[in-house]
């Protein structure tokens, strides 16, 4: 067996670039960027008024003026106007283009209008309340760079540049595999033997997550009927993500189909909890990747998130970080790298896990408490210190 480190590494090592793809702006929710977006023109476009109020010249102010006489009002979406008497002012409107031989906007709330004339409440300063041409970006400036992931804030960014259609990477084509013969279908009730099949709908789930739409297949535990139809979805699909039939029962077949399919096996079994009994492997004639989960429904979860989502985001270029948080006090006293399922709490200004006690990778409910998982290195004993947190 294999180290978790060690298992994480040569995971990480067949990280695989399925190329780019240019798709609608509001498809590309949750994709990731493949292009440098640049500002079309200066942003803001024009010397923006932020404030409904008046708009006038501040060298008023040696005037003395007391009431200013109002000679237009301009809305937005109207083009530039013109401030014709530089000792009068214009009612202007939140999001107008500030009107010539104007540098200052006072709001209504700081003034006072009767019989066409306005009378300041308070002093002001130049330029307030006017958010100036090419004060957020110039034009031609890069504004949103390739390689991250877009969330509604960046639809907004790119629907003001004017682009319909984004290049994205491309994600690859997953098939969701099920295997044993205790598993049907959600629809059935289940025999005293038999259990509902859950974890390719997890699978399933994580991956819409991600934006991967996979299909889904199970298998039962007859190893011709297995290989001839693992043969075919090798050709077909781009990843495997099997759950079940890689521990060392007598119907565990999958190790040695892959063999026989000239999948490589990179390697199987690893020293952590849960997921010993990991398989993972590849390909090469079709450049298929093969992972595959222990049965148990929170052991194919969580090495779901600890690898495969961990492979994914490497082969998009994501920049993946673990995140830190405390815990009071942990021993583990085994060989095997620990993977323990937490709640976060925010507790005197930092994120705190507080376990969460389960029977078990059978466990499924535990699961729905659980923010993620912190990872506790073999031999190690936790007093009061910062581990490492992946989050669901």
């Amino acid at each position: 067996m294999i180290s978790y480190s060690e298992a994480l590494e040569n995971v990480l090592k067949t990280a695989t670039d399925f190329g780019v793809e240019k798709i609608p702006l509001l498809e590309s929710v949750g994709r990731v960027l493949d292009e440098n977006i640049t500002a079309d023109r200066d942003f803001p476009p024009f010397d923006r008024v932020t404030k409904d109020g008046i708009a006038l010249n501040s060298d008023i102010l040696i005037s003395k003026k007391k009431t200013i006489n109002i000679e237009a009002i301009f809305a937005a979406g109207s083009q530039e106007g013109i401030l014709k008497n530089k000792n009068n002012c214009v009612e202007i409107m939140t999001g107008a283009m500030l009107p010539k031989n104007t540098d200052t906007v006072i709001m209504y709330e700081d003034i006072s209008i009767e019989n066409g004339g306005a009378t300041l409440k308070k002093s002001f300063s130049k330029g307030q309340n006017v958010h100036k041409k090419g004060s957020d970006r110039k034009a031609g400036e890069v504004i949103l760079k390739k390689n991250r992931k877009i969330t509604a804030r960046e639809i907004g960014v790119l629907a003001t540049v004017g682009k319909t259609e984004i290049l994205v990477k491309k994600l690859p084509k997953i098939a969701v595999i099920s295997t044993g013969d205790e598993l049907i279908s959600i629809d059935r009730t289940p025999l005293p033997h038999q259990i509902r099949s859950s974890n390719n709908y997890s699978l399933y789930a994580a991956l819409a997550e991600e934006n991967i739409i996979p299909n889904l297949f199970h298998l039962k535990d007859e190893k011709t009927e297995m290989k001839d139809f693992l043969e075919n979805l090798v050709k077909e699909y781009d990843i495997l993500l099997l759950s079940g039939g890689v521990s060392k029962g007598k119907f565990d077949f999958l190790p040695g189909i892959f063999e026989e399919l000239k999948v490589e096996k990179i390697f199987h079994r690893v020293l952590q909890q849960p997921g010993k009994p990991l398989w993972f492997g590849k390909q090469e004639e079709e450049k298929t990747i093969v992972f595959s989960f222990p049965g148990n429904p929170v052991s194919t979860f969580v090495n779901f998130h600890i690898y495969f989502k961990n492979w994914l985001r490497k082969s998009l270029q994501i920049e993946a970080k673990n995140e830190q948080v405390f815990l009071s006090e942990f021993e583990n006293t085994s060989t095997l790298t620990r993977f323990l399922l937490a709640e976060i709490i925010s507790e005197n200004e930092k994120l705190t896990a507080k376990l969460i006690e389960g029977n078990g990778s059978g466990d499924l409910i535990s699961l729905t408490k659980a923010a993620g998982v912190v990872i506790i290195p073999p031999k190690t004993s936790i007093k009061n210190e910062s581990v490492d947190f992946i989050k669901f």
